[in-house]
């Protein structure tokens, strides 16, 4: 087999390039796979492409097959979709899932991918780790049928937290969001879009993933006494202030913390393994399509990331495409 592959590494903070690596030979277990797609989450993965990850963070931040250690130089990332050039029979030529960085092949545990429904598109499947944690985020958030639901922030994550708390029924949700823009998107997730300052009021549960203290304060003012909010946002190496004075402790308001890396404890007895099948046979919503907002070929990526990172590219997820993809 060809033994070498082409990577994106993060060489220092805000400079990335393509070298060649040397695959492994695939053991007994282990499979072969050729990348179609990769996703770039924009958010995590710009906050590390800025060197922005704070070191007491390190070691909770590193992505399951990262090379390399923060700052740089580091190989990250963790949305590609591939086929199983060779492993068990029952993946071999199977359209697969993979925490894995930007690479055009590579070779990991056959543990280490889950197939993609035939339902899902291969191209829509790079969005299954962000809908993982949309799913975790429910768990902890546990809406009931007919709550007031606000999103505040309409990136990638809370975009598909929307999505998915559109098909709750009876619930009133608004996607909320500085950005007007965000509309768009709103409307074909089939969800009533506002600005912060028109957003309706009273909510039962707040989902806050602005990433901003603004979005936090906002929040916040939306709840109903006793109201909850389920923070999503990460903000890495930068302080934010909460504001807990004038009538918080009054109306008895609950901030609630929500992370992807652990299954949410409301779930018990479900596994990484179940939640990100979970995520996988939701993404045959066709909806879902429209958080894909931008893609570009493997090669471009060392130019294309700063963009994203500096905003001059907008995007919720951008696509990576590879030779072979369809």
């Amino acid at each position: 087999m060809n033994r070498t592959a082409r990577a994106f590494w993060l060489s220092a903070p805000g400079k990335g390039e393509i070298r060649e690596v040397a695959l492994p030979e695939p053991g007994e277990g282990d499979v072969l796979v050729r990348s179609l797609y990769s996703g770039v989450s924009r958010g995590t993965e710009t906050l590390v492409f800025r060197g922005g990850v704070p070191e007491s963070q390190h070691a909770a931040m590193r992505a399951p097959f990262q090379e390399g250690n923060f700052p740089a130089p580091v190989k990250y990332g963790y949305l590609s979709v591939g086929v199983v050039e060779q492993g068990p029979d029952a993946l071999a030529g199977r359209t697969v899932f993979c925490l894995y960085p930007h690479q055009t092949r590579y070779v990991v545990p056959a543990s280490a991918v889950t197939v993609v429904p035939d339902t899902v598109p291969a191209a829509r499947a790079v969005l299954a780790g962000t809908v993982e944690t949309a799913v975790n985020a429910l768990w902890d958030a546990a809406p009931l049928v007919g709550d007031r639901i606000a999103v505040v922030g309409g990136g990638m994550v809370g975009c598909s937290v929307a999505a998915l708390l559109a098909r709750f029924p009876g619930v009133r949700l608004q996607l909320v969001d500085a950005d007007p823009s965000r509309a768009e998107v709103a409307g074909s997730l089939g969800v009533a879009f506002a600005s912060p300052e028109d957003a309706l009021g009273d909510c039962d549960l707040v989902v806050h993933a602005s990433a901003s203290e603004q979005g936090l304060a906002r929040s916040l003012e939306l709840l109903r006494p006793e109201g909850t909010v389920l923070e999503l946002s990460w903000y890495g190496d930068r302080q934010v202030a909460v504001p807990l004075g004038e009538a918080f402790h009054s109306r008895r308001l609950v901030i609630r913390s929500s992370q992807v890396g652990t299954v949410s404890p409301a779930r018990a007895g479900r596994s990484y393994a179940d939640r990100l099948a979970l995520a996988l046979d939701l993404l045959a919503d066709p909806a879902l399509d429209a958080l894909v907002t931008g893609e570009s070929p493997f090669e471009e990526l060392p130019e294309v990331l700063p963009k994203l990172a500096s905003g001059r590219i907008p995007a919720l997820c951008h696509r990576v495409r590879y030779p072979d993809a369809p």
